[in-house]
């Protein structure tokens, strides 16, 4: 039983109310000196009919002598609790020593499937730099949810289907080169130019736009040539990608796109007709939501053609049907609110009931250096570009901090690349976000470098110390304000990660992680932790072994690696 949960059943013999409450009114007092936790007693004064203050008072009675609090100081309506710091921060370090990479972990989810719909890369094209968000978003909360007991089905939603791709046809037969194509450093930007000229050439000659419709009508038909260009397409753009994901680390247990339900939609299509939901406007097929302020979503036009709500109905259909999903995220950009509130209402007036638990993940754009990303005009920023010159850079920097550093290449590569991933993951995520690279790769302040810098630094220190005896440990030494706040802010994590699970947002684990490392740095700063007498040393060396787990393990929640040197 933690020590809230001991005050919480105390509380609740006291007041009649029921512990569950009581845990959820617990506070963390402004500065150390009012205390270690706080309960409002304002909470307590329907129940026993007295005034806060007086109710702080007589609690503090009950209070006296209670084990693992040295004081129950009553302020106002609040009460006060002061903790046995010793004891506190021996429980902890013992605890994270003990649990390692499972600090924090749970079986609440006891495997039960979560499928998570990120990154959905658009085939013959590049990964983009605004493609950052919902490939790290959706890896980070794969490895959340599945720290908290679930099964994360990563599924990568190609965008591989439309009219765009009978352009593609057009234009690699009026002037591609396959044999260029195949040896370029970046096959899809081979195909990117294409797409380009072909928008330039359609300006001038409006009728290869026609012709791309016919084009896309063969592929629809599975014309053999023109469906054999197209797989190659999709191969090339996928090879290309998974340099990009074994930079970042991200896999997939899934990448059907929109193409892998056409044969799919038919079925969907009759049962959205025979259950009623859908009406005929202007010989479109559409799904009437005026009653719910949203207008019509739309499943066949006019011309009898599906678009996206058709498609995304049918996937989460089969989804459900594949994986009996707890929940179905779709890590998809803000722009898309308006789809995902028309697809999930009309998988409700469908039937079914599990529309509930779907759920949109939305998030800000990314900018950098003002530029936006068309790939149609030929100006995207691509995701590849950004994270090879992050390295690059982090590797200017070491050769001049740390230029005997071994395994320089390596460490590069895990700092710049955390570098790039942090910032979409360090504030909510639905704000918007502006890419620096003076901030990004910044070894001091909230940033990934200076975390990954304090790990480093945690490592260090063990490697000086070649081990240290944990039955030698004198605990006394860590009751002092400095070692207090790393106690707490590691204390912390555990909820910091329900709460990142719970709201999709893995920013609360960052902004965890970097309290961590501040707590950390003060307390190397104002501890000898290579002390002379054996028992401090070997405590002190324990809190900073359990600090590089719980650094670790932060940074591997969002996504990033902790190198040992640097």
């Amino acid at each position: 039983m933690t020590i809230h949960e001991s005050i919480a059943a105390k509380v609740s013999a006291f007041a009649g109310v029921t512990e569950e409450d009581v845990l959820g009114w617990f506070e963390t007092p402004p500065t150390p000196d009012k205390g270690d936790i706080a309960l409002p007693c304002f909470k307590l004064a329907k129940a026993l009919r007295k005034a806060p203050p007086m109710i702080a008072a007589e609690l503090a009675k009950e209070f006296e002598g209670f084990g693992g609090i040295v004081k129950a100081e009553p302020a106002g309506g609040y009460l006060n609790f002061f903790l046995d710091r010793t004891g506190e921060a021996k429980k902890l370090v013992l605890k994270v020593l003990e649990e390692g990479d499972s600090y924090g972990s749970s079986d609440e989810g006891g495997m039960r499937n979560v499928c998570i719909d990120f990154s959905s890369i658009n085939i013959c094209k590049p990964f983009g730099i605004h493609h950052i968000t919902t490939t790290v978003l959706g890896h980070s909360l794969s490895r959340i949810f599945r720290h908290l007991g679930y099964n994360p089905v990563r599924i990568n939603h190609l965008g591989d289907w439309g009219t765009q791709f009978g352009k593609m046809l057009v234009a690699y037969k009026k002037w591609g080169d396959k044999e260029r194509i195949e040896n370029a450093a970046s096959p899809t930007r081979e195909l990117v130019d294409l797409y380009v000229k072909f928008h330039q050439e359609a300006e001038k000659d409006p009728s290869l736009d026609d012709e791309a419709r016919a084009a896309f009508r063969s592929i629809e038909l599975h014309d053999p040539e023109n469906w054999e260009l197209y797989q190659w397409f999709k191969e090339l753009t996928i090879r290309e990608a998974q340099r990009v994901y074994d930079l970042l680390g991200v896999e997939f247990d899934s990448y059907n796109g929109e193409a892998f339900y056409e044969d799919k939609m038919p079925a969907v299509i009759d049962e959205l007709k025979a259950k009623g939901v859908t009406t005929v406007d202007n010989g479109m097929t559409i799904v009437d939501l005026s009653a719910y302020d949203m207008p019509p979503c739309l499943i066949l036009k006019s011309n009898g053609g599906t678009i996206y709500p058709t498609r995304d109905i049918t996937a989460a259909i089969y989804r459900k049907n594949t994986y009996d999903f707890y929940k179905n995220l779709y890590v998809v950009a803000y722009q898309q609110n308006l789809h995902f509130r028309q697809v999930f209402k009309t998988l409700e007036l469908m039937g079914y009931d599990w529309a509930k638990d779907c759920v949109h993940v939305n998030f800000g754009m990314i900018s950098m250096q003002d530029m936006t990303f068309s790939t149609r005009k030929g100006n995207a920023i691509y995701l590849e570009d950004v994270l090879m010159k992050a390295i690059e850079k982090t590797k200017a920097i070491m050769q001049e901090k740390s230029p005997d550093l071994a395994d320089m290449d390596e460490v590069a590569r895990q700092v710049g690349v955390g570098a790039v991933v942090w910032g979409p993951l360090y504030s909510s995520r639905i704000k918007d976000f502006t890419f620096s690279w003076e901030k990004a790769l910044n070894f001091e302040g909230e940033t990934a470098p200076y975390a990954q810098y304090t790990h480093a630094r945690c490592c260090s220190v063990l490697r000086k110390a070649e081990g240290y005896n944990i039955v030698k440990a004198d605990w006394s030494c860590l009751d002092n304000e400095s070692t207090a706040n790393l106690i707490k802010a590691m204390k912390a994590l555990p909820a910091a990660i329900e709460n990142a699970a719970e709201k999709y947002e893995p920013y609360l684990i960052s902004r965890n992680v970097i309290e961590i490392c501040s707590a950390f740095n003060k307390f190397y700063f104002e501890n000898r932790i290579m002390d002379e007498n054996e028992g401090v040393r070997s405590a002190r060396l324990a809190v900073t072994d359990a600090a590089r787990k719980v650094i670790k393990l932060g940074l591997y929640l969002v996504g990033i690696e902790a190198p040992e040197r640097m």
